[in-house]
């Protein structure tokens, strides 16, 4: 009984606090900051990343070899780590042509978009080696998971010669159709009239932000919604329990062996985000507490994920490194207590319905 009034206590305090800790901050330089030192930056390098790889994947069509096929799988990895830190930013220009889940399909329930790949390689589909063409089709065939299983999947180790040919002038085509996203979305970001304009111009003219309240709230749910999603879909989705069976097949990048690596940078872009817009220096004295609480468990997911890297399957059958994933999953849930309930109820904000409601 008293966990339950503690908790209703709770949302009821989230739901009815006045925005006097809002009210007292610069909302307008916290935006700011968050623009230039954390969003800008972050996809100018994801946008570098791209590039690179789309160097790297028309080098190994035009000469293949098992070199030139490392340095692409090398130039995937980069390009990964860099999507990973900056995802999270999941409102903007990123939600427009569906670039969102053009850049990353997933989840794939029930391999709807492996079998789509697959059958773009069994039939040699002239229309998916071409970038242009390749932007038009499903979603799933077009960004870093369809990559991977080029990459990694079966029958990936026929692009260290001519008979990976098709399957190397498709993986050709995702790289520049990726590079192509990460260019607009730099881009779109950037100058007087970009995204980030909008964001931190926010008034009564303004049809997106209409006060300070509202920009702060966005920002605060790019903390709770990418918890939420890093939590939930990401770990949980191939780490089991009691009553269910770990399944590491079902892990985002389980192929390359880049899930640690994404999950820790899905953290690293948090922490980098937090830092960036001052929030925690900000707040009044006595709750300053809430910032370094965020700030330390922020770097303990980030080591959690550090120590479980590696092929997945690897780690899920050690159960030390089972135990990091395992921990991650626990320090996931105290920041969503620490951003969804603590420093929202100090700044009288409230997020609204999660961006992963339906899926």
């Amino acid at each position: 009984m008293l966990r339950t009034f503690s908790a209703m206590a709770t949302g009821l305090l989230l739901l009815s606090a006045v925005p006097a800790g809002a009210a007292s901050l610069d909302s307008k330089a916290i935006v700011s900051r968050s623009v230039a030192d954390f969003v800008r930056p972050g996809y100018v390098r994801f946008h570098d990343a791209t590039t690179a790889l789309d160097k790297a994947a028309a080098s190994l069509c035009k000469a293949p070899s098992e070199a030139s096929l490392e340095a692409a799988r090398t130039a995937f990895s980069s390009a990964i780590d860099s999507w990973s830190q900056i995802e999270i930013i999941r409102f903007g220009p990123v939600t427009e042509k569906n670039r969102l889940e053009r850049i990353l399909f997933w989840p794939d329930r029930k391999s709807i978009g492996l079998k789509q790949v697959q059958a773009a390689l069994a039939e040699r589909d002239r229309t998916a080696s071409d970038a242009k063409e390749l932007a038009g089709k499903s979603v799933a065939m077009q960004g870093l998971g369809a990559l991977e299983f080029v990459l990694y999947g079966t029958g990936a180790e026929e692009l260290s010669g001519q008979a990976g040919a098709f399957r190397c002038a498709y993986g050709a085509a995702i790289s520049k159709n990726l590079d192509d996203m990460a260019g607009e979305l730099a881009a779109e970001w950037a100058g007087p009239t970009g995204f980030s304009a909008k964001w931190q111009g926010f008034g009564d003219q303004n049809p997106l932000y209409r006060n300070a309240d509202e920009a702060l709230t966005e920002l605060l749910e790019v903390f709770v919604n990418g918890l939420e999603l890093i939590r939930d879909q990401r770990l949980g989705g191939f780490l089991g329990d009691t009553e269910n069976a770990d399944k590491p097949k079902q892990a985002l990048f389980w192929r390359s062996g880049k899930t640690a690596d994404a999950l820790k940078g899905n953290m690293e872009g948090l922490k980098a985000l937090f830092d960036a817009s001052g929030i925690g220096p900000a707040l009044p004295e006595p709750s300053r507490w809430i910032a370094q609480s965020a700030n330390f468990e922020l770097g303990n997911a980030i080591n959690a994920a550090e120590a479980a890297k590696g092929p997945v399957d690897a780690a899920l059958a050690n159960p030390e490194k089972r135990g990091k994933f395992a921990y991650f999953g626990v320090v996931t849930s105290s920041l969503s207590e620490i951003f969804g309930t603590r420093l929202a109820t100090e700044l009288g904000l409230t997020a609204g319905f999660s961006s992963l409601d339906g899926d």
